[in-house]
């Protein structure tokens, strides 16, 4: 059963300006750092869903991402913060976000350093999965720590929940996107990494990483159907696209090409 820890947000650092989504750098009641993302920015709790299953995907396929944690925000944290953008964002934020374990001391993927071939082509594959369109050379959302890559920022994935229609072709998507990615001209091992990730997801770990999802991130004012019901739309989309990934593989394949 897959699980996450609980924090709650002890001091905010300071704001992290990359991206449409004003992540923060804070300290929890743990005493470690996050890279604290909020329900009340950009996407909303759509992002955090995006990071929550994008994450956890990224972890079951071997791949390096930090810890992913829900963060409790309490009432009245920020009030006292002069900045009135991200006192709103506080404000619009109380009740429970995500965090990713703040890598100290990392540095930003240089996309002229060679990696492995395999573990480029896991990635792409990742990525065409989830739908993640935000993984290019302009903005590669990988980081080198400890001489390892890791995987960060997964909150541009299943842009298929910003329209909720059509689901099922929704799955089916070649994902043109693929060809902007930032580690296709290295990844040689596409069909390897697909055929490794049909060995270790399946529909039991897709079960388990929607149950993740909590409920008060699935009262959505545009959509008709129940917690439960937008649970079991994105466990259909996760098992309808892992079956049908021939689909999206021979568009990141012909894009190489």
């Amino acid at each position: 059963m897959l699980d996450l820890r609980t924090v709650t947000v002890m001091r905010y650092i300071l704001p992290l300006r990359e991206g449409g989504s004003l992540p923060a750098l804070a300290e929890a009641d743990d005493d470690f750092k996050y890279v604290l993302k909020f329900r009340g920015a950009g996407h909303g709790v759509k992002m955090l869903i995006s990071e929550l299953l994008g994450g956890k995907i990224t972890e079951a396929l071997g791949l390096q991402i930090p810890e992913l944690v829900f963060v409790n925000l309490d009432v009245d944290f920020g009030r006292t913060e002069a900045d009135e953008e991200i006192q709103d964002l506080l404000k619009f934020s109380e009740g429970l976000n995500l965090g990713l374990h703040y890598l100290s001391e990392s540095i930003a993927y240089d996309p002229s350093v060679k990696i492995d071939p395999l573990l480029a082509s896991k990635i792409v594959w990742l990525d065409a999965f989830i739908t993640n369109i935000d993984r290019t050379f302009r903005n590669t959302n990988l980081l080198m720590w400890h001489k390892e890559l890791w995987v960060i920022d997964n909150g541009a994935s299943f842009y298929f929940h910003h329209s909720w229609q059509n689901f099922d072709a929704a799955a089916k998507t070649p994902f043109k996107y693929v060809k902007d990615h930032v580690l296709l001209p290295q990844a040689t091992k596409l069909d390897e990494a697909d055929q490794f990730a049909k060995k270790v997801l399946n529909e039991n770990i897709f079960r388990d990483m929607v149950k993740l999802i909590p409920e008060d991130w699935l009262h959505w004012n545009d959509a008709d159907e129940s917690p439960e019901e937008i649970r079991e739309i994105y466990f259909n989309f996760l098992k309808t696209r892992l079956e049908h990934s021939e689909i999206f593989l021979n568009e990141a394949k012909n894009a190489r090409g």
